[in-house]
This record gives structure tokens, sequence and C-alpha cells, in this order.
């Protein structure tokens, strides 16, 4: 059996990848937050704060095959309205965070033998949009940190980042709120409608499998063709 750790399994994105996983007999350890989660068949919670917490390594397996970090921020304003705290908080979630998890799993991910990781990134570090300075910084780094882990890590551990375009999940709800919204996001999509957490998930569950075995230092961008497009 399999194991696979997914940091901040609770909402979203985060939250379906588990529920694929779990499905298919995996066994899945997961992280929540502030969305208090139960045990189920094959998939074990446990409350994390990436920003305070550190892991009790002692009650994971000896083996990890697969880590997914999912938390993540959307603050979007004008940049001259950003403090240099609102840069660094963004820093911290996104970056820091994920590199203290990859840090505290490397030596189990090394005893699997052919591990895989998968970080987020977004569609706007590619696209240059208004008022995305703040993410666009954070998840740049991101896919910095992915083609470098790539290189250091290989051949037993893969490591890509996949970088969604606007998705419907709680993290979006600002931007989604109506059906107004939905509409004029899903009209500047080449695909005419926003993404699904499981658009993503599905890519996730690839990437963490097997099946992917030939693929690392990828940024896979699974946006509905809004990084590449224009119509």
């Amino acid at each position: 059996m399999r194991n696979y750790i997914i940091i901040g399994g609770s909402s979203g994105i985060g939250a379906s990848l588990v529920q694929l996983l779990g499905n298919e007999g995996a066994n899945v350890i997961a992280s929540y937050n502030n969305n208090v989660m139960s045990d189920t068949k094959n998939v074990r919670y446990f409350k994390f704060d990436v920003l305070s917490d550190q892991l009790n390594l002692d009650d994971l397996p000896e083996e990890i095959h697969g880590l997914a970090y999912c938390p993540g921020s959307i603050n979007l304003k004008p940049f001259h309205r950003f403090k240099e705290q609102n840069f660094i908080d963004d820093f911290k979630l996104n970056v820091i965070g994920a590199t203290n998890i990859i840090q505290q799993l490397l030596p189990k991910l090394k005893a699997s033998g052919e591990a895989s990781i998968v970080l987020f990134s977004t569609v706007a570090v590619q696209q240059g949009f208004n008022f995305h300075a703040q993410v666009s910084i954070s998840k740049g780094a991101i896919e910095g940190l992915t083609r470098a882990l790539s290189a250091e890590f290989a051949p037993s551990i893969r490591v890509n980042a996949i970088a969604p375009s606007l998705t419907d999940t709680p993290l979006a709800e600002g931007l989604l709120n109506n059906q107004g919204k939905i509409e004029k996001q899903s009209e500047l999509n080449p695909l005419k409608r926003v993404g699904k957490a499981t658009d993503i998930s599905e890519v996730a569950k690839f990437l963490l499998s097997q099946n992917s075995s030939w693929i690392t230092g990828q940024i896979i961008h699974v946006d509905g063709g809004f990084s590449t497009i224009k119509k």
C-alpha cells in the first residue's frame, strides 16, 4: 500500500485529492487547520498549522511515496497598497511552509525509493495580471523551488508543480460568489468555464502515482488553455 501525506487536505483541491487517493485504497494522512475532519476508512487526519507546527514524525509511516502541499492564498489589491508584512505572510504560507514540510519528510520520502512531491503555483506567474503581485511573487518562488529540487532529488524523488487558473474552491469564493462573477470569469476562459477542484486533483493524483514516473521538474498548467490560448 502506498502512503501519501496531503498538507491542507480539508478543503478545495486538497480535500478532493484526499478523496481520490482514499477511494483508490491508498493510505492517506491529511492535515487540517480550521476545518475539523474525522477519519475515514483509508484517511487519517491530524490538526496542523503550517506556520507554527512541526510534524510528529514518529506518527508517520517509515516510507512516504507521495507528498502534496496544498495551502495557498489569494490576496488581490493594487501594489501600492501592500505592506511588507503582506508579502512576508504570503511567502511564509506558500514557500517557507512547503520547504519546512519537505525538509522534515525528506528521509521518509527517500526511504520509499521512488517518491513524488506535488506543489501548487498559479497561471498568474506566467501571465501578467492586475493586482496579482503578492501571489505571483510567492508562487513564482514555488516554480523555482520545483525545478531546483527536481534536480537535487533525482532520481529517487520527483518534484512537479501544478499551475491552475481560477478554480471554484473556497479559496476563490470572493471571486466567484455570485452567478454574474462566474459567468464573467467563464467567458474569459477558452473552454468557457472556471475550473473544478477535480480538474486539478486528478492531475495531482496522476503526478503522485507511478503512472507519471518519467515526469519531473515540470510546471503543469491546468487552466482551460488560459495560459496559452488567446481568443
